[in-house]
């Protein structure tokens, strides 16, 4: 498949779950990809496996909310590729599940760190990148809690909003650059992030699962890869006519 043949993505978080999926999927469609993580043996292992199938691959060690770090990452990325052409805002947390009162403010700025100054650090410092490939595309993965509430986790509802926002700020900023913003709000998908809000609920996850599937008008939750095609649909030339949008891919469940 070639609908990114040519383009070279970096994908943050990209050591497992929604993002593993997301740099698989890009190489599957010809894009060199760059997997940024904390998560050295992840990051490692899904590069190897893209570079073991055939495609341009590798993993650039990354805590995406230091500035220093973000900066010689994404730049090693270009020197090595040659280019950088398409950025997914991919890593995240879901923080403590306690009410507003109850956080304490380590807890509150940890989950903002991560999601949200995170992609501002990331999209600082991929900018000037695109501009000098001719333009490109940010793919900001928000959330279904990006739009609305869910009675829970309030920094991640804030984060999330805040990224929505911010994506659709950018897209009108860097227009004119022919760089193309977006996000992504995915419903529930059964990652590792979200065995972790079930277990910091206090929740059973057989006896929750079923549950959110039944949120989902569609049925059932979500897989990696319904994500993981949109986003190579915004990163692709197919895509060159959206930005400042809200792809909502959740069965449903904000439909309601």
């Amino acid at each position: 498949m070639t609908r990114l043949s040519g383009k070279v993505a970096i994908v943050t978080g990209g050591a497992n779950g929604l993002g593993e999926a997301m740099a698989t999927r890009m190489s599957e469609e010809g894009a060199a990809v760059a997997v940024l993580d904390r998560d050295e043996d992840g990051g490692e292992r899904v590069a190897g496996k893209l570079s073991d199938a055939g495609s341009k691959a590798a993993f650039f060690a990354c805590d995406v909310t230091q500035e220093e770090d973000v900066s010689s990452a994404i730049s090693s990325v270009a020197e090595q590729f040659g280019r950088v052409d398409v950025l997914v805002n991919n890593a995240g947390v879901e923080g403590v599940n306690k009410p507003t009162h109850e956080l304490s403010l380590q807890e509150w700025e940890h989950v903002m760190s991560v999601n949200t100054t995170a992609v501002f650090l990331c999209t600082k410092h991929a900018i000037p990148h695109l501009k000098q490939a001719g333009g490109g595309s940010i793919i900001n993965i928000s959330s279904i809690y990006g739009i609305l509430g869910g009675g829970d986790v309030p920094p991640y509802h804030a984060s999330k909003g805040a990224v929505r926002v911010m994506s659709k700020n950018d897209a009108l900023t860097y227009a004119a650059d022919n760089i193309r913003v977006n996000s992504i709000h995915p419903g529930f998908i059964f990652t590792s992030m979200v065995h972790r809000y079930v277990e910091g609920s206090g929740l059973d996850l057989e006896e929750t699962r079923p549950v959110l599937d039944a949120a989902h008008p569609l049925g059932g939750t979500g897989e990696p890869d319904d994500i993981a095609w949109g986003a190579v649909y915004l990163a692709s030339d197919e895509a060159k006519w959206v930005t400042g949008s809200e792809l909502v891919i959740d069965g449903g469940y904000t439909a309601r």
